[in-house]
């Protein structure tokens, strides 16, 4: 059952260097406007909040761009701001991401005081020749150090970020890059087959002939190699691309409310607030170029640190959820709600789309719509039922062709 409980997105569009790879919203060489930049994300959160009514808020997450470029002390006032601007849980997950080369042991000390609980890691590799490819700015053993500093510091959740299917990468070379990382336990890995995305410089140094084009074959071996690893090393793959470490686990009520008890569909360490995004519960968006969902409404902010920092100046109210940076902005139809919360519950790799928990927010099940859909996925094998029929999910085949079964939804 929905609550009025949100997830808050920060999107920190800054950079000390753009990596290669990247073309997520994000700047570099404007560090100079972030101080700036973080007063009017807290007028932001001041007018969402006031337009909202002081809306109930379950998590908050820092993405970016890098996040770990801000000052601590301004995520002190952010987080100040948000527990005023809203009702947050007094157990929120409070997520950062950080890259390993901005941070040391006095920073993270500071960012945990400031109340970030979650620390999320861009390690990537484990090889330092693929993290130059990559245009990272830290080395591996950069990444060690960084952890552990986060482990003394009092992180007891950390989460790895990994990138596999490089160009010139082996099987062999990926799993060295799983066999570090392992050794360090995190709480939950995200890994991420690489895309490369027209217009980033990795993409034109393959398309030109200066790196070996990734091959996709490859890609699958390393992607079944990690499930195999991960599951031996104690992981639980809750989602296409994410492993977390088990433990009492998240019970439905821990996400969205419902009434199921006693059901551990999640690892305890499972992503609360991505969890969010891929159940299709409301969340907000805040920043330049962040993205939001709420109030049956779809929408997103300007694409640009300066337009955003003007527009945010005019002071001009309007309707929640919106705010005077948003520039995007659509109702989102039925039709729409039901197919985005079929393909984004379907990367749900444990868990699937409950058809209970779908027939109460809907009043109607999922198969009476989706037949055609469902059976013939069912007889490629792409996707499976679970226990009687209470859920379906992707099969180890479809978790490999998943968006061949996401393209029947949307």
């Amino acid at each position: 059952m929905l609550t009025d409980d949100f997830g808050l997105y920060f999107h920190i569009p800054f950079c000390q260097r753009r990596c290669g790879y990247c073309d997520f919203f994000s700047t570099e060489g404007k560090q100079k406007l972030l101080p700036d930049y973080m007063r009017t994300l807290i007028r932001e959160v001041k007018m969402i909040g006031a337009a909202g009514e002081r809306p109930r808020a379950g998590s908050v997450f820092l993405g970016g761009g890098t996040p770990s470029l801000i000052d601590p002390r301004q995520i002190a006032n952010l987080m100040q701001e948000v527990r005023r601007a809203f009702r947050l849980s007094p157990d929120a997950e409070i997520s950062l991401e950080a890259n390993p080369g901005t941070v040391d042991f006095d920073r993270l000390a500071l960012y945990r005081k400031a109340g970030i609980n979650r620390l999320s890691l861009g390690v990537q590799s484990a090889d330092d020749c693929e993290l130059r490819m990559l245009e990272r700015i830290h080395t591996f053993s950069g990444a060690e150090r960084a952890f552990h500093d986060a482990r003394r510091t009092g992180f007891t959740n950390v989460s790895l970020d990994l990138i596999y299917g490089l160009p010139g990468q082996t099987v062999p070379m990926w799993e060295r890059t799983l066999d570090r990382v392992l050794s360090l336990s995190p709480n939950h890995l995200s890994l991420y087959a690489l895309t490369l995305e027209r217009g980033t410089r990795l993409a034109r140094a393959v398309r030109r002939g200066g790196l070996p084009a990734p091959e996709e074959d490859a890609a699958a071996d390393m992607y079944e190699l990690a499930e195999e690893k991960l599951a031996e090393a104690g992981y639980r793959h809750y989602e296409i691309s994410n492993w977390a470490k088990d433990g009492d686990g998240k019970t439905e009520s821990e996400i969205n409310g419902s009434t199921v008890a006693g059901i551990s569909r999640f690892p305890k360490f499972a992503c609360n607030h991505n969890l969010r995004y891929w159940l299709n519960l409301p969340y907000l968006g805040l920043g330049a170029g962040a993205h939001g969902c709420a109030a049956n409404r779809r929408y997103a902010n300007v694409y640009s640190v300066e337009k955003y920092i003007e527009r945010m100046g005019t002071g001009r109210t309007r309707r929640f959820p919106l705010s005077p940076a948003t520039t995007r902005s659509h109702i989102r139809a039925r039709e729409g709600e039901i197919r985005e919360t079929m393909w984004l519950g379907l990367r749900l790799t444990e868990a699937g789309v409950d058809r209970e928990e779908y027939r109460r927010r809907f009043g109607e099940d999922y198969y009476d719509r989706f037949k055609k859909e469902i059976d013939s996925s069912l007889t490629g094998g792409l996707v499976e039922w679970t226990g009687e029929q209470e859920a379906l999910r992707l099969t180890p085949r479809g978790r490999l062709l998943g968006n061949r079964v996401f393209q029947l939804f949307v």
